[in-house]
C-alpha cells in the first residue's frame, strides 16, 4: 500500500492590528462625523468587523452604535 506524505503548511505571519481611533486620540465619535465612519462601512452600508478594522471590542461598540445612529437620523446610508 502507498504511503503518503503529509505536506508541511507555512505559517502565515500574521500582523498585529491596532485600534485606528485610539491610536488617533479620539476621545468621542460624533454622530456627524461622518468621514470617520465611512472607514468603518463597507459599500453596501455594513459594518465592519473588528477582526478586520483591527479596533478595541470598546470602540467597536461605540462605533457601531454611532453608525446606527447617524443611519436612523439619515445622515449616512
Amino acid at each position: 500500500m502507498a504511503q503518503f506524505r503529509k505536506r508541511k503548511r507555512r505559517k502565515k505571519r500574521e500582523i498585529r492590528k491596532t485600534c485606528r481611533i485610539s491610536e488617533d486620540g479620539i476621545l468621542y465619535i460624533d454622530v456627524f462625523d461622518t468621514e470617520l465612519m465611512a472607514k468603518f462601512v463597507t459599500e453596501q452600508g455594513k459594518i465592519l468587523p473588528r477582526r478586520i478594522t483591527g479596533t478595541s471590542p470598546k470602540w467597536q461598540k461605540k462605533l457601531a452604535k454611532t453608525i446606527k445612529r447617524s443611519r436612523n437620523m439619515g445622515l449616512m446610508q
